[in-house]
């Protein structure tokens, strides 16, 4: 600690002496450890490896002019800074901290008023972890990413919490792991493009136009996620576009316009490389909503309960050649007389209105207006008029799957409202002992006398 505090001391008298950060981080030997006591520097840059620690939150201000940070050296490491005030100007992407050099490691920073937050260009195995990152109050189309990832394999992206930028990027970065990371008031919670063999998982996503939007890449996996209020122009949780082999298991997707948008994928349609399974799909405006071209996917275990919409099609025509045996859906009017858990007859999506506004959206204005129930109720009596399924499930499930992710959860909220419930009646019953042990003082009929009175 002495020599920590040393270091300290003299950097702070270097600073006090009029020497700028800059350039005692030009003087440091490469791999050095640079301590940065509390205060506000300018801009800077590094172009050998060399790691930059933070005491007591210092502050990098950009000026409003450029980056506020560029580590060029590869192995490099920030952690512990506000980096606040980078220029505004898209052109010149100014950015609150470019990384192009490999391994470096940002980790427990602040990113404030910056247009694009955090910047990785030919940049693999880095880790960024534990950071807030902030972006300008502008209009979501003039701000910039918030983070962007560009031929930066092999990445982590851990812990952090990513709010009122524009996008988090990923493009032609392969092999990364998005996980445990909040997401909100965003344009695109997350944004793979022609990126491969990524993985996201325990994120929390919420608010933004867009949660994950996956395209033209492959082998994805996508677990044990939280999309929910997603409700922009497009408002997917999450929208597939012309990927493949990918597995999405195990979300929660509740409260967007659309849950799940498919579109061109699986790619190669063959069967057996998209697995849409055991998701909890509930409360959306549309649980799926599926071009008619789509084919390959099996989709199966999962709970589809109150959507308005559970499955659309967009466009003319039926959503065969993909799997949907085996899920849960709240509007199922089966029966299981074998009592095995599966329902006797299949679930098929052929209401009237439905299919009305999968052709004309604009009548989505008419939902549980007179009108819709009318033309349900007609649809029913008649059954001549009935449209051709959408799609079938021949084996309906008679309850809703457990999701892990929100069991656990679940089961420990339990164990809290159980507590609740144990203690309150009996911090009740203590609190009122008293007074009824004043009240049998008196006796039953000097209390009566007392209220006669």
């Amino acid at each position: 600690m002495r020599c920590l505090s040393m270091i300290i001391l003299a950097i702070a008298a270097s600073l006090a002496h009029g020497e700028s950060l800059q350039a005692i981080i030009d003087r440091a030997e490469p791999g050095a450890t640079v301590l940065v006591p509390s205060g506000t520097y300018g801009p800077i840059r590094t172009d050998k490896p060399i790691r930059l620690i933070g005491q007591d939150w210092p502050v990098i201000d950009g000026g409003g002019v450029s980056d506020c940070v560029v580590l060029v050296g590869g192995q490099s490491e920030i952690r512990g800074f506000v980096i606040r005030n980078s220029g505004d100007n898209l052109d010149k992407e100014s950015t609150g901290l470019r990384v192009m050099g490999r391994s470096a490691i940002i980790e427990n920073n602040r990113f404030e008023n910056v247009l694009f937050g955090i910047d990785l260009k030919s940049a693999p195995d880095c880790v960024i972890r534990g950071n807030i990152i902030g972006s300008m109050p502008l209009d979501v189309a003039r701000r910039g990413d918030a983070l962007r990832l560009f031929r930066s394999n092999n990445c982590l992206i851990e812990s952090n919490t990513i709010e009122d930028g524009r996008d988090a990027l990923l493009w032609y970065s392969n092999k990364v792991i998005v996980r445990n990371n909040i997401s909100r008031r965003n344009r695109y919670g997350f944004h793979m493009m022609y990126a491969n063999d990524v993985t996201l998982e325990g994120n929390d996503i919420s608010e933004n136009s867009v949660g994950i939007y996956l395209m033209y890449g492959r082998n994805f996996t996508i677990r044990n996620n939280r999309l929910h209020k997603n409700r922009g122009p497009s408002g997917y949780g999450l929208g597939l576009k012309e990927i493949d082999a990918y597995r999405i298991e195990e979300n929660v997707l509740t409260g967007n316009r659309v849950a799940i948008y498919v579109d061109g994928s699986p790619l190669t349609r063959k069967p057996g490389k998209a697995f849409i399974e055991k998701n909890l799909i509930t409360c959306n405006d549309a649980g799926f909503a599926l071009l008619p071209a789509v084919k390959g996917n099996r989709i199966g275990g999962n709970t589809m309960s109150d959507n308005v919409e559970q499955v659309a099609v967009l466009g003319r025509g039926a959503v065969g050649g993909n799997d949907f045996s085996g899920n849960y859906w709240s509007d199922y009017t089966g029966y299981d007389a074998d009592r095995d858990g599966i329902g006797d007859q299949p679930y098929a999506a052929r209401r009237l209105f439905e299919s009305l506004i999968d052709t004309e959206p604009k009548l989505r204005l008419l939902i549980y207006s007179p009108a819709h129930d009318a033309i349900e109720f007609i649809g029913r009596a008649i059954p001549a008029i009935q449209p051709e399924p959408k799609f079938a499930d021949p084996s309906p499930l008679m309850r809703p799957q457990d999701v892990p992710a929100i069991s656990a959860r679940l089961s420990r909220a339990m164990v809290y409202v159980a507590a609740l419930l144990l203690v309150l009646p009996i911090s009740i019953v203590l609190l009122l002992l008293p007074r009824r042990q004043n009240h049998s003082k008196t006796g039953p009929s000097q209390s009566l006398v007392g209220v006669r009175s």
